[in-house]
């Protein structure tokens, strides 16, 4: 089957579409012919080598598909059966090994390319709302990248729940697509960024800051939260924050600052069901919009990389066999 393979850590140059071997699935498994594969930022910090992950390898962890052969210890699914996942390693593939663990069965009326990139994504923005910090009705929230494919669902979530949204973006475009998913104000990325947060909450602050940017909004995300406020930074997409003095905590407001990740708020299959089957329910019923932004034949996945990186993108991209 052709794969996408990493031989060596390094730019998006060393993505190479070759010929591998078709995974054998254990009787705990599924053998899953993929449809779609979701792009997400974890890949390239994997792919740079700032997760650690031993070489070579087949990146991806996200996608949607039909499965074709079931392991002698599964009775959840069946030959034929729709699945997506967000937790199988090797998913820039033609075929994939899934834990059937970790799949879940996807309503006929979610398209494969949605599937393939809104679990990982919905998920988080389910998290971030529902477990890490839940603001109530009528406060303000701050998300970094609204326009990104977190952005654009965490937007949605929680205007859902009576929230008053301000966003970040980087061009008018993105600003077009953060105001159609509910954002009430949209910013633009600015050294007085902060200061036209307080300015937009009568000089208190937001209730939470959801910061998926990291090293170049961290500063400003602090300054724009109201006392006793939390900031959430779950993803890194400008690269790792500095080691930080937890002392400023204090003067700056008695704050929360958290480091969350998705495996930790999956830690069983009930939370898995209940937050996959939260977010497909919505999509299917459509109260939730996912913009696949971007499409990519599987051999080009060097450039939807680079596409991703450069922040070219707007909601989710995947790749297609």
């Amino acid at each position: 089957m052709r794969a996408i393979q990493v031989s060596e850590h390094g730019g998006p140059e060393v993505l190479k579409y070759t010929e591998v071997e078709q995974p054998r699935i254990g009787p705990d498994q599924l053998l899953v012919e993929t449809e779609a594969i979701g792009i997400n930022f974890i890949d390239t910090y994997i792919r740079t080598g700032l997760y650690p992950q031993s070489v070579p390898y087949i990146p991806g962890a996200e996608g949607s598909g039909v499965i074709t052969e079931v392991g002698a210890n599964v009775t959840e699914f069946a030959v034929g059966d729709r699945v997506a996942w967000a937790a199988a390693a090797g998913s820039y593939a033609e075929r994939v090994a899934v834990d059937a663990a970790v799949a879940i069965e996807v309503p006929a009326a979610v398209p494969a390319p949605v599937a393939a990139s809104v679990l990982l994504q919905g998920m988080t923005a389910h998290y971030l709302i529902e477990s890490v910090h839940k603001p109530r009705p009528g406060e303000s929230i701050l998300v970094h990248a609204g326009a990104g494919g977190v952005g654009l669902i965490l937007t949605q979530m929680a205007c859902a729940r009576g929230l008053r949204v301000i966003t970040t973006v980087s061009s008018d475009e993105k600003e077009t697509l953060s105001r159609a998913a509910g954002a009430a104000e949209v910013l633009r990325y600015s050294d007085d960024l902060a200061e036209q947060v307080r300015a937009l909450t009568d000089g208190v602050g937001v209730a939470a800051v959801y910061d998926g940017v990291g090293r170049s909004t961290f500063e400003a995300s602090l300054a724009s939260l109201r006392i006793r406020g939390t900031l959430a930074l779950f993803g890194a997409a400008s690269g790792p924050v500095p080691p930080f003095d937890l002392q400023r905590l204090n003067p700056a407001g008695s704050l929360f600052v958290t480091r969350p990740t998705l495996a930790h708020y999956t830690r069983d299959r009930a939370e898995l069901v209940w937050r996959a089957g939260d977010v497909l329910a919505a999509v299917a019923d459509g109260s939730l919009h996912v913009r696949v932004g971007a499409t990519y034949p599987l051999a080009e996945a060097e450039r939807a990389h680079r596409d991703l990186e450069g922040r070219r993108t707007t909601g989710s991209i995947v790749l297609l066999p």
